[in-house]
C-alpha cells in the first residue's frame, strides 16, 4: 500500500519546516521523511530520536551495528540500503557493513556482543536473561548502553514499521545498496 510522499510544497504546514531541514541536511528529502510528513508529530519524534541516538555513547560503528541489526531483523527494504549508504559515509569498515547488511555474525567479539544483545532485545521484547546481561557487560558495555539500544530500537521501530506500511521507495543515492 503506497502512502502519499509529501514534499515541501504539498506537506501539511506544521511539517514543512521539518522537510526543509531534511532537504538542507541530506541534499534531498528522504522518502521516509516524505512518508512521515503525513503525521507531523511522528516525523518530529523520529528526527529527535535519531539525533538523540547519534548522541549516545556509541561510536559510528556501534551505531551502525544497532541500526542494521534491527533493520535486518525487521527486514526493512528501505532502511537496510539507506543505513548501508550512511555507514559508508560514516567510514565504517567495509566487512562490518557487508556482514550487517546480510545478517551475518560479526567477527569482533565486542561488536558481536552488541549485535547479539540488540537482536535479543528485539526478539525477546526487552526480556534479557541474567546471563545475556552478564555477557554484554563482560564485553565492555553496561546499563547505559542497554538503555541506549532501547533508544535506537524506538527510532528504528518507527522507521521500519512506517516503511513496511508505506512501501517507501528507496532513495536514489541508496539504490546501489539494495540486496
Amino acid at each position: 500500500m503506497a502512502f502519499t510522499l509529501y514534499d515541501i510544497e504539498t506537506a501539511p504546514e506544521a511539517v514543512a519546516k521539518e522537510l526543509e531541514a531534511s532537504q538542507k541536511a541530506f541534499g534531498f528529502i528522504p522518502g521516509l521523511h516524505k512518508v512521515l510528513a503525513a503525521a507531523p508529530e511522528v516525523l518530529t519524534a523520529y528526527k529527535q530520536l535519531h539525533t538523540a541516538f547519534q548522541n549516545t555513547s556509541f561510536n559510528s560503528t556501534e551505531l551502525t551495528v544497532v541500526w542494521q541489526t534491527i533493520n535486518y531483523y525487521h527486514q526493512c527494504h528501505y532502511c537496510l540500503p539507506a543505513h548501508t549508504g550512511i555507514a559508508h559515509m560514516m567510514k565504517v569498515d567495509e566487512t562490518i557493513i557487508s556482514d550487517l547488511q546480510h545478517g551475518k555474525e560479526l567477527q569482533d567479539d565486542k561488536l558481536r556482543s552488541l549485535q547479539e544483545t540488540t537482536r535479543a532485545l528485539v526478539d525477546q521484547r526487552g526480556n534479557l536473561t541474567e546471563e545475556q546481561v552478564a555477557a554484554f557487560k563482560a564485553a565492555g558495555y553496561g546499563e547505559q548502553q542497554l538503555l541506549e539500544i532501547v533508544l535506537g530500537l524506538a527510532q528504528k521501530t518507527i522507521s521500519n514499521f512506517a516503511n513496511h506500511l508505506a512501501d517507501t521507495p528507496v532513495d536514489e543515492p541508496f539504490q546501489k545498496f539494495v540486496v
